[in-house]
């Protein structure tokens, strides 16, 4: 679904992401992995539109959306979560939802005067595909709560819920673990996999825990100094000599050898 070929992002004398190659498989779980630095947000970042790369170029379904903006990328059904969630805090969780849709009737003045019928008819849909989101993530307790009132895996929970609003093809999670207690956590991966088995959501997630990540994805990906490193399952990820010493150290690498 998504080819990446040769990108490079400089930040004045750092060069954050280095002739990154890869690709992101229709239907998959596709873990990126690395050391803080590696460059996994800076290339999430460019992928999603929110910086335009030096070079390279992002396909989408094999065709080019380099340098299109987030919102662009939106309307093409790529989307992205971040590692802290993005709520609308005075809003309850189901207002959150129904706040995801594009091209709302109710957002023009004019449809407001003359369409009254039809906005009412929008918003009851809303409503019910809210609702269906809140149960699937099983946040029927916190449905009228304010957003800002949640906790923080909640609030992950309402990001993920977010991107169920609308038609998406492919959503990108940065670090939706990063300050989750386990058993959210765990709740977390459960809708995920659901997601992409039941409705055939592709992902693409940052994450440090090699846990969650071994759970739920295949490929993972191993980003170090900006480049890629290598590829493979959770397993094989785990037994490469170059992500070890990436991670670890060369001195480490070398005990495990011995």
């Amino acid at each position: 679904m998504i080819t990446i070929s040769g990108v490079n992002k400089h930040f004045g004398g750092i060069h954050a992401v280095r002739d990154a190659t890869l690709q992101i498989e229709t239907g998959s779980i596709t873990g990126l992995i690395g050391p803080n630095g590696a460059g996994k947000t800076t290339l999430f970042n460019v992928i999603a539109g929110l910086y335009k790369p030096d070079s390279g170029t992002v396909q989408l379904d094999g065709q080019d959306i380099t340098g299109l903006a987030p919102h662009e990328l939106f309307a093409r059904g790529l989307l992205r979560t971040f590692q802290i969630a993005h709520e609308f805090s005075s809003l309850t969780v189901r207002e959150n939802l129904m706040m995801v849709p594009q091209n709302q009737s109710g957002e023009r003045l004019m449809d407001a005067w003359l369409q009254p019928a039809k906005i009412r008819q929008e918003e009851a849909a809303l409503i019910t595909k809210a609702n269906e989101v809140i149960s699937f993530l099983q946040l029927d307790l916190v449905a009228n709560e304010r957003a800002g009132n949640l906790s923080g895996g909640q609030k992950k929970l309402l990001e993920l819920g977010r991107t169920m609003m609308t038609d998406a093809k492919i959503v990108f999670l940065d670090e939706v673990g990063a300050g989750v207690n386990r058993t959210l956590l765990n709740h977390i991966g459960d809708s995920i996999l659901r997601l992409n088995r039941e409705q055939g959501y592709t992902f693409c997630m940052i994450e440090h825990d090699m846990e969650f990540i071994s759970r739920l994805c295949d490929p993972v990906i191993v980003m170090a100094e900006g480049s890629v490193l290598a590829t493979g399952s959770a397993a094989e990820i785990r037994n490469n000599d170059d992500v070890i010493e990436a991670y670890l150290g060369t001195g480490l690498k070398n005990t495990k050898r011995a």
